[in-house]
């Protein structure tokens, strides 16, 4: 006797292999969350679901590039030693003097003084400061940014950074392969010929075996210019409106001081991971009247741990009187969430300030299903409404404060390479606290009475969303 089977017996006898597959194989290269995620869409849709986790579910880099981000951070480490007379000492008992030491062994940064911290909040105004920097260096520029626009900011940042290299300045150019594959492809070759390096980062294509997980973005802002000044924040090179119907609302900080060194060596070690060439960052850097202290924290999948979340929530921990946290995407982990709870129902004042509109659908329906919890423990949820709130910063009491480029997100959090800068300074702190202020007087505060009488079809929608918060 002969046992024959079906096509449809063929079909559900490799459905169930994938799942249990899956089964075996997914909850032990994932997070329990993101496991629950993708076994879902395994279960639902097993033919689709197994090669999309293939390509998307771990976020892996090449060992080539986890083994230069340990060459890079051992060389920072070394690098920071003529530093030493400028470590900053957080005054012992207070929240500082438990941040900065984690701080440093997730990032490789030491906290130092002497730094002068402006705050830049207009989009315009941060931008001609940027282009006259760079009109004004004598030896070198370094740009790196996740996103470079073919529009008016492009072509002006083109024509600067042409000028400079005119002059003899050295210019070097780093940008995310996907976020700004326009700006590439539109300036690469001009910029070479000018005598510009010019390298994208994380490729796609055929190159993207030899990178990592093809979803992987290197997300940071950086510019450094000479031995001078610095900027790290949430602004790309592009203008306001470069999604059309969400003009962006920024905030950039514009450094001086010892901090410049460690944002050119965060873009120095970018470098390195991209060409395999080793540039010499000088450790020494005029210090400054203000006497900031600051601290940067690189976080990213090159790195053992997951740097940005860990400080985040550690950050929320110390808070023991305010708390303010502005994001443009907000899909939290249990653990922020976790966070967030605890600080709010021992006393804290809490004040999470999103944007009303949003560029992303998917995550806009899903931040919106943790609403109802926080607002429930006692967070208050502004929602800024006359543009698309791109900015990305904390507060924390009167003396932390902490910007760049990272998202309160899973994507910030384990996927991009994210880049913050600390400040322990409590006329930095005030500044900011300046800048959220004219946040809230143009937002809503949302109520959890007025909350919960949403129609129960958009709760579906919200639940359903939040279900891939792990694919977000």
């Amino acid at each position: 006797m002969t046992w024959e089977l079906s096509p449809g017996a063929w079909l559900l006898a490799v459905d169930w292999s994938i799942r249990l597959a899956a089964l075996a194989w997914i909850p032990s290269r994932t997070t329990p969350a993101a496991a629950r995620s993708w076994l879902l869409l395994v279960f639902f849709l097993p033919l689709a679901g197994l090669p999309l986790y293939l390509l998307f579910g771990h976020p892996w880099l090449s060992r080539e590039r986890v083994r230069r981000q340990a060459q890079a951070s051992q060389a920072i480490r070394e690098g920071q030693a003529p530093q030493a007379a400028l470590r900053w000492a957080p005054p012992e008992g207070d929240a500082q003097s438990e941040l900065a030491p984690l701080v440093e062994q997730l990032g490789d940064f030491m906290p130092v003084r002497g730094n002068a911290v402006e705050l830049l909040d207009d989009y315009d105004a941060s931008l001609r400061a940027l282009l006259d920097d760079v009109d004004r260096a004598r030896e070198r520029v370094h740009l790196l940014y996740y996103l470079m626009f073919d529009d008016a900011v492009g072509d002006a940042v083109t024509a600067a950074l042409e000028r400079a290299a005119g002059r003899g300045v050295k210019v070097r150019l780093l940008l995310d392969a996907v976020g700004a594959k326009r700006g590439f492809r539109r300036y690469a070759r001009r910029l070479r010929e000018a005598g510009i390096e010019v390298h994208d980062m994380l490729p796609g294509g055929l190159r993207w075996r030899r990178s990592g997980r093809m979803d992987l973005r290197n997300h940071r802002k950086i510019a450094v210019v000479d031995d001078d000044v610095a900027y790290v924040g949430s602004q790309n090179l592009a203008e306001a409106e470069f999604v059309r119907g969400f003009p962006n609302r920024e905030l950039v900080a514009r450094v001086r001081g010892p901090a410049v060194a460690h944002l050119e060596a965060v873009f120095a070690s970018d470098w390195y991971l991209e060409t395999g060439e080793v540039l010499e960052v000088s450790a020494t850097r005029p210090v400054q009247p203000a006497d900031s202290a600051a601290q940067l924290l690189p976080s990213g999948p090159a790195y053992p741990f997951a740097n940005a979340r860990d400080v985040v929530n550690a950050v929320i921990h110390l808070a023991q009187r305010k708390l303010v946290l502005t994001t443009p995407y907000f899909v939290p982990d249990d653990a922020t969430l976790s966070a967030l709870r605890i600080a709010a129902l021992s006393g804290v004042d809490v004040q999470l300030i999103l944007s009303a509109s949003n560029n992303q659908r998917l995550t806009a329906w899903a931040q919106r299903a943790w609403y109802d919890e926080l607002l429930a423990c006692g967070v208050r949820i502004a929602l800024y409404r006359p543009h698309f709130l791109h900015a990305k910063h904390l507060s924390v009491d009167d003396d932390i404060a902490l910007l760049g480029s990272i998202n309160l997100d899973m994507r910030s959090f384990a996927l991009n390479a994210e880049i913050g800068l600390l400040c322990y300074d409590r006329a930095v702190v005030a500044r900011m606290r300046e800048v959220e202020a004219g946040y809230l007087r143009e937002s809503e505060q949302l109520s959890l009475a007025a909350w919960r009488t949403r129609p129960a079809w958009r709760r579906s929608l919200e639940g359903i969303a939040r279900l891939a918060d792990s694919f977000m």
